[in-house]
């Protein structure tokens, strides 16, 4: 299970997720991340992953695309943040589609 939760501010969204990032709950938070960045207010978007307790590849694969539309990330674990470094790392080093 994956709680959502997305507090808007003026210059910025505050996501703060809790749970499994999973593929039974990756759909979900990738619709409700479309479905923001279509909005006006959409600014700043910060994802907190403090409490996170599994990521599997699909979880990956949404971290990464988050990444690559500049999303700024929250987290203290020494394993979540050995993942970002090394999608970021990915995301970076991928070639160019169109």
């Amino acid at each position: 299970m994956l709680r959502i939760t997305v507090k808007e501010k003026e210059s910025e969204q505050r996501w703060t997720l809790q749970g499994r990032l999973t593929k039974e709950c990756v759909a979900e938070l990738v619709s409700n991340w479309r479905a923001a960045r279509s909005r006006p207010s959409a600014g700043c978007r910060i994802v907190d992953l403090n409490e996170i307790t599994v990521i599997d590849k699909s979880g990956e694969e949404v971290l990464s695309m988050m990444i690559g539309e500049g999303a700024t990330f929250v987290a203290t674990g020494l394993y979540t943040k050995h993942l970002l470094e090394a999608l970021r790392e990915r995301t970076a080093n991928s070639p160019i589609q169109d």
